[in-house]
């Protein structure tokens, strides 16, 4: 597998059109908090078992005493060129918040906004056709969507499942005690940085792929697990930014464990050098205060704390003793490098402590 040529000069690299690529083209925490702050709410009827209170993957609807409705949505600009590739990446991480609510998809609409003018209809095919593998890859039809013609590229997905409403899995569930499991490795935004630069080697575009387009299979399972307490992915705002999520809901302390943090091959070096993304920054500039790093810890290391992940790995909170079960879960489901990152302590100075 290697990084798509550049196009013929009628046709530009799809990087090329969008001001920011994958997750790291979502709005900055903080500024999204001001901007909800201004909104108001209906009241909550008793079947939204959840809604937008803590930050949460999904919404979550019962329908009746066993199925509750899982809806959400996730699209962004390209993070790579290749058009196929890119329509993968974008449907397993839009699908990827079903399953972190625990759920299994049922099916998926596409949200389609393409400069008509200036790309192909074969390359916007192609991108349609990588979603579309996507969903054959977990069993949902596309049953509809809707396009626009935009400046900059744009697809993602609607995403519907199901869940037992007893397994509803939160991000606000964590227990002191408990321990933190990060399902895939990080460095995907230093990745897509490198990339832009043409410093990404033909391996590290692979891995990267790989990673990227590895559907979150697990999540159903693990939610099935009596151990397990709270579940999420870890997307845009970093790991640093989802681990706060779960601190906040739970109204703990989360510790992580900086070495035991699984890294994607080569990003150490790639950071070193000064490739990240603008989001990554960001993210720290919205959170940093609420996070206390230790002595010596270095700026490329903090730009992989909080490293905005495109379709990124669930990140489980599970009792000690559910800890084995987790872990077999992960392996079974093809998550080799999924690693203990950390555990959840009583409410302390800070939301999030890096040791």
């Amino acid at each position: 597998m290697t990084p798509t040529p550049a196009p013929t000069s009628a046709e530009p690299r799809l990087t090329s059109l969008s001001h920011g690529g994958g997750c790291g083209c979502k709005i900055a925490p903080g500024v999204l908090s001001d901007i909800l702050k201004g909104t108001t709410q209906m009241p909550i009827p008793p079947e939204l078992l959840v809604g937008i209170e803590t930050s949460d993957d999904a919404a979550v609807y019962r329908l009746n005493d066993e199925q509750a409705l899982i809806a959400t949505t996730d699209f962004f600009m390209p993070i790579v060129d290749d058009p196929f590739h890119f329509g993968r990446i974008a449907a397993t991480n839009a699908i990827s918040d079903v399953y972190a609510m625990g759920g299994k998809p049922i099916m998926a609409l596409a949200l389609v906004g393409m400069p008509i003018n200036v790309l192909s209809l074969a390359t916007i095919g192609k991108i349609l056709e990588g979603g579309a593998s996507v969903c054959r890859e977990a069993g949902i039809p596309i049953a509809g969507g809707h396009t626009i013609d935009s400046v900059e590229p744009i697809y993602g997905l609607v995403a519907m499942g199901l869940v037992h409403p007893q397994r509803v899995k939160r991000n606000a569930d964590a227990r002191v005690g408990d321990l933190l499991v990060l399902g895939k490795p990080l460095g995907v935004g230093v990745m897509s940085a490198a990339l832009k630069k043409d410093a990404l080697g033909t391996d590290g575009y692979a891995q990267m792929i790989a990673s990227t387009t590895q559907l979150n299979t697990a999540g159903p399972d693990l939610a099935a697990l009596e151990g397990v307490h709270a579940l999420t992915d870890v997307t845009g705002f970093g790991l640093a930014g989802h681990a706060l999520e779960i601190a906040r809901g739970a109204d703990c302390t989360v510790h992580i464990e900086w070495a035991q943090v699984p890294l994607l091959p080569g990003v150490r070096d790639l950071a070193g050098q000064g490739l990240v993304t603008g989001a990554s920054g960001r993210n720290w500039a919205a959170y940093g205060a609420d996070v206390v790093l230790p002595v010596g810890f270095t700026p490329p290391e903090q730009a992989l704390l909080t490293d905005p992940q495109t379709s990124g790995g669930l990140l489980v909170s599970c009792a000690p003793q559910a800890l084995d079960a987790v872990l077999a879960v992960f392996r079974r489901h093809g998550f080799e490098r999924a690693a203990v990152v950390g555990r959840i302590d009583a409410k302390g100075g800070a939301g999030l402590v890096v040791g």
